[in-house]
């Protein structure tokens, strides 16, 4: 493939805001189990701690959403990432502590700020080490991406590179993360996103954090140019592009 409260959020960095938000990104949910591991790894000699990485562009150039395998109630979060000789590099953490997390083998999005140096309008090679594993991916060039700059708050979409999945990226409650409830294709330029209604009684805290899922659709072509319209739960039919990949 070819490519509210802002006053919450006064002082914050980037960084200490996605480090205390990313646990609340996930995509299904289950039981309890031990702790599952972060990915699959391959058993073929050289490449037995090579994992599979994805990676979209979001906010506008601004955040990177990587996608990785593992237990989706545990998602690992990325440290801030380094530019240097045209190569971003980043770091996941594991959940820490006694956290017990499913033991299911899902996609699931750890966000990660653009750091300096890195044009969208041009793409990125990107090497993500994990714990005793590493993978890379690379993100094409957006034209339309500029990157820089405060958010906007606004939800915003972006292809993988792994056929008919995307990354929805939404800003809101780091304790009410919006749950995607179905993903299909309405016309030739639109994929519908409808997101669960949440629980009446659902508490939520007052901050204002980046959430992020992923889903997939295998009737989408993305590499046309495609809209996702979020619906359900907290969105009222929000059109958004979703940047190429």
């Amino acid at each position: 493939m070819t490519p509210r409260t802002r006053s919450v959020l006064a002082g914050l960095g980037l960084a200490a805001l996605l480090a205390g938000a990313l646990t609340a990104c996930a995509t299904t949910s289950g039981g309890t189990a031990p702790t599952a591991p972060s990915g699959t790894s391959s058993t073929n000699g050289d490449d037995a701690n090579e994992q599979e990485v994805g990676a979209a562009w979001l906010d506008g150039g601004r955040l990177i959403g990587i996608v990785t395998q593992g237990s989706s109630t545990c998602i690992p979060t990325a440290e801030e990432a380094t530019y240097e000789d045209g190569v971003m590099k980043v770091t996941l953490v594991d959940v820490e502590g006694d956290t017990a997390c499913t033991a299911d083998l899902a996609p699931r999005v750890s966000l990660v700020g653009v750091p300096e140096g890195v044009d969208p309008a041009q793409g990125v090679e990107i090497e993500v080490t994990g714990d005793g594993w590493t993978g890379d991916t690379e993100l094409g060039g957006v034209a339309d991406l500029g990157g820089g700059g405060e958010t906007d708050y606004l939800p915003s979409a972006g292809w993988t590179d792994v056929d008919g999945q995307f990354v929805v990226l939404s800003w809101g409650s780091s304790s009410c993360a919006p749950m995607i409830e179905n993903t299909e294709v309405t016309s030739a330029t639109e994929i519908t996103v409808t997101f669960a209604t949440p629980p009446a009684d659902q508490v939520c805290t007052m901050d204002m954090a980046p959430r992020a899922v992923v889903t997939s659709v295998l009737e989408a072509e993305d590499d046309a140019d495609m809209f996702a319209i979020l619906t359900g739960g907290e969105f009222d039919n929000i059109r958004v592009p979703i940047y190429p990949n």
